[in-house]
């Protein structure tokens, strides 16, 4: 894909350990990657990926999360001071996700919210950060990287995963911003739902089989007959009366 650059002006430089390249925003097609601290300019993007040139006019896909930024041409006397990929934003989101967990651990611990209240609350919520003097490491949820940050401007330290799928071409020809890349109200990535773990099915109490009860029944009444005796004439006369 070699193309001729005759106004090249490198805009990155690749990560000291390079950067492996392919020949188009799949990661199914790859190409030779990019050497260590190459200066490469910024032709497109399309979601974490990068098309960049180099000065011999080789070009390439990479990723770009791991590219890291050229300082610009400090602005002319009278410009307003502008900054590359300014750290306060992402240190503010750190804060209050941070603040956001505390409040909720805080309730949980008093009292004032059970387990499911405290996971609700918490729902969503990632933040990392490390901080070593003057040098801090941010995790930054909305692009899925960590960034280092040197009190000046931020650059990629590493990514969760490779480049994702390029974005989709507008009708306008602008490649649209991937989904996951979307922030409305401050959402990050989809939550983690808290599933009960499967288990038996809970015991159910049935009375223990047994004899069918008792049943108490009357009996029946005694009835009076009158037996005739062997001098008795069966037609129930007295004996005196059979000599008569």
């Amino acid at each position: 894909m070699a193309t001729p650059t005759p106004e090249f002006r490198p805009t990155h430089v690749v990560p000291p350990d390079g950067l492996p390249a392919w020949e188009s925003p799949d990661v199914a097609r790859p190409t030779d990657p990019l050497d260590a601290l190459l200066p490469v300019e910024l032709r497109d993007r399309r979601g974490d990926w990068a098309y960049v040139a180099c000065s011999n006019g080789w070009s390439a896909w990479v990723d770009g999360r791991l590219l890291v930024s050229v300082p610009q041409t400090p602005p002319a006397p009278g410009a307003p001071m502008a900054r590359t990929a300014d750290p306060r934003p992402l240190l503010a989101r750190a804060e209050e996700s941070l603040s956001r967990y505390r409040r909720a651990a805080q309730d949980l611990a008093e009292g004032r919210s059970d387990g499911e209240g405290f996971r609700q609350r918490t729902r969503g919520l990632r933040v990392g950060m490390v901080v070593d003097g003057e040098s801090v490491w941010l995790y930054d949820a909305e692009h899925e990287r960590w960034v280092f940050c040197d009190g000046a401007r931020l650059s990629t330290y590493a990514a969760e995963a490779g480049p994702g799928a390029a974005a989709p071409v507008s009708a306008s020809g602008e490649a649209e911003t991937p989904e996951r890349f979307r922030v409305a109200g401050g959402e990050g990535p989809e939550p983690t739902w808290v599933v009960p773990p499967d288990g038996p099915e809970p015991t159910r109490v049935v009375p223990p089989e047994g004899p069918e009860p008792t049943r108490l029944v009357a009996p029946e009444p005694t009835r009076a007959i009158t037996v005739a005796g062997p001098d008795e004439p069966s037609g129930g006369g007295a004996s005196g009366d059979a000599g008569r």
